[in-house]
């Protein structure tokens, strides 16, 4: 029987919290309900910057030294405050809610050491949003030997099964890291791409004092420098064929050069670039090639990335998540709405094909309130 799920995240962007009501058995998605979103204020922002650098040094993933657990009690209240006004806006009782979904804070995302960090107290949001939440989703799954991501591909299998377009068809999500869903038939592969937003983000946050390339038009006005494309790609993770993962600071040296670039559209362009380029490289390690590409995320409200998708990857379709009907901003939360549900009822989250793991793997902790 379907159940009344919402799901929370917060992604590699730090930007703030996405709230999504689905109702779903954890294998068919019946309803899309509301959604809603929470922005991080300069100060909560600044705060998640500082524990996501101090987190670094971390060698078990409990550990909360003074800037993370400061930064944790912040993801926690966001969270709640994103869900009370969002269940009082729309009329729904936290009685009729069967769960919560909570990703919590990836600080630290380490697989290779076996190390992934999300900062959020399932057991404290329970309690006081009085529902049910399901959380820490990674860790059983990099326990096991797996890379703990991307999480969202069962769901968006869900997705596209109802679509009934011609496959191969890949799920792309721009976040502050890019990660893709290969679906054709029985083959479910997935792994992060490279860089989504975050290199670009962080270089004009310091540049300029913005959070973002609105709608790309400072890379549209900027040239990439392309000798520093093909340097930054001969990293050895490009190579390497998926499951596969990697940290929101991954390539921050790769792309220092282009970091320090005297020219903000220059700089920019290339940047947004490096994503595009990182997307492409995965098509030769897949089985075939996809025939279409569905964008979400921030990146998909890019025109300049988005244009440079479809030059890379042409001659597939790059749609927009839109275009198939899906929500850009709050389908990662959708997923983790739809993940929740799945472990309550004890379904893989997670398969070897997607992270590595040796077989499918259910995930998540259940807290009461």
């Amino acid at each position: 029987m379907p159940a009344l799920a919402i799901g929370l995240m917060s992604g590699t962007s730090q930007d703030g919290v996405d709230v999504a009501l689905i109702e779903t058995d954890g294998e068919v998605i019946a309803r899309f309900g509301p959604t809603a979103y929470r922005t991080y204020s300069k100060k909560e922002r600044a705060l998640l910057r500082s524990a996501t650098a101090a987190a670094a040094n971390l060698t078990e993933r409990t550990a909360r030294p003074a800037a993370l657990a400061a930064a944790e009690a912040v993801v926690n209240a966001a969270h709640a405050e994103a869900v009370e006004p969002f269940l009082a806006g729309n009329g729904i009782k936290a009685v009729d809610v069967t769960v919560v979904g909570f990703h919590g804070q990836t600080v630290l995302h380490r697989p290779q050491r076996r190390l992934t960090v999300q900062l959020g107290d399932g057991a404290a949001l329970a309690a006081r949003l009085g529902i049910p939440v399901v959380y820490d989703f990674r860790a059983a799954d990099v326990a096991a030997g797996g890379e703990g991501a991307p999480l969202a591909p069962a769901f968006h299998r869900a997705l596209v099964t109802a679509l009934r377009w011609q496959p191969p068809i890949a799920v792309l999500n721009i976040g502050g890291v890019a990660n893709v869903t290969y679906i054709d038939g029985d083959d479910l592969i997935a792994c992060d791409t490279g860089p989504g937003n975050a290199l670009l983000d962080d270089f004009l946050r310091v540049r300029t004092g913005q959070l973002l390339d609105n709608e790309g038009r400072i890379a549209q006005a900027g040239k990439p420098d392309e000798n520093a494309i093909t340097r930054f790609l001969a990293h050895p993770y490009f190579a390497k064929p998926p499951p596969k993962s990697l940290d929101r600071n991954e390539f921050r040296r790769a792309a220092g050069g282009v970091l320090k670039s005297p020219g903000i559209e220059a700089g920019a362009a290339t940047l947004t670039a490096l994503t595009a380029a990182a997307v492409a490289r995965i098509v030769p390690l897949l089985p075939r090639p996809p025939k279409a590409w569905i964008v979400a995320g921030g990146g998909a409200r890019n025109p300049t990335l988005m244009r440079m998708l479809a030059e890379r990857l042409a001659p597939a379709r790059v749609e927009s998540a839109h275009t198939a009907g899906w929500s850009v901003d709050s389908l990662e939360a959708q997923a983790v709405a739809y993940l929740a549900v799945r472990s309550l009822r004890h379904l893989p989250i997670t398969f070897p094909g997607t992270t590595g793991v040796n077989e499918p793997l259910t995930g998540g902790v259940l807290a009461n309130p």
